[in-house]
């Protein structure tokens, strides 16, 4: 079995959320038959979105720097529990001689093969993630159109997204993020993507009107697969 390497604290909850997740897709008769992971749950990660808007510094050379300790210390390949950090894909790619799995693509494929005849996709996403269009421009590679909230439905999303993060899991809070999920189905999305790893915190598929892609449940049934080994056939180059 190879072992994982997760590049985690973004926030800390979806981490967990994440390795949970992982727990549960791996279940087998012993405990030795789980996945082995090193996780590094780094809260202190720059704010992705504040960076991406220019509000604030990269943190690409901190998720750089934690995929290479993260390399050192053992793992086979990375995943990252976070859907906007994807946009520094390239900077941890740089830094490492192992593969890289990214949530995006994972997400994608697993649309594809489920949901094969959905084309215009909602996307519940960060601000930073839909900015540096980490699911638009596969999804418009792939044939798909992306459905996205108008500015006043994203703040409030924004504003769901960011209490999450604080601890806030009440029924105020949910109730934001099911109001922009229903103006995406309105919108004529055909299924949702939980493309923000604090989203399924709250809301799940019994949730919404339409089929819903959790992408934190995606990674971490991949994460098993290739851990049990399922080729990985996307590499990260070599330094």
């Amino acid at each position: 079995m190879l072992t994982v390497g997760v590049l985690g604290g973004m926030g800390p909850a979806a981490t967990i959320d994440f390795m949970a997740k992982v727990l549960a897709a791996g279940q087998g008769a012993r405990e030795q038959d789980q996945v082995r992971l090193i996780v590094d749950s780094n809260p202190g990660v720059l704010d992705r979105n504040a960076a991406l808007r220019g509000a604030g510094a990269s943190p690409g050379p901190e998720l750089a720097a934690m995929a290479r300790g993260l390399e050192g210390a053992g793992a086979d390949f990375l995943v990252m529990a976070c859907n906007t950090a994807h946009a520094w894909q390239d900077s941890i790619e740089a830094a490492i001689s192992i593969p890289f799995v990214s949530i995006v693509d994972e997400t994608l494929d697993w649309l594809a093969s489920h949901h094969p005849a959905a084309r215009r996709i909602g996307l519940l996403a960060a601000d930073g993630c839909l900015e540096a269009g980490v699911y638009q421009g596969p999804m418009s590679a792939r044939g798909l159109e992306p459905i996205v909230a108008s500015p006043p439905d994203q703040a409030l999303f924004m504003d769901a997204l960011y209490r999450v993060k604080a601890g806030d899991l009440s029924a105020g809070t949910k109730a934001i993020m099911l109001h922009v999920a229903a103006v995406l189905v309105g919108q004529g999305a055909e299924v949702l993507i939980a493309a923000c790893t604090e989203v399924p915190l709250l809301v799940g598929p019994k949730d919404v009107t339409a089929p819903l892609v959790d992408a934190t449940e995606v990674l971490a049934l991949r994460t098993v697969a290739y851990a049990n080994g399922a080729p990985i056939t996307r590499q990260a180059p070599r330094r």
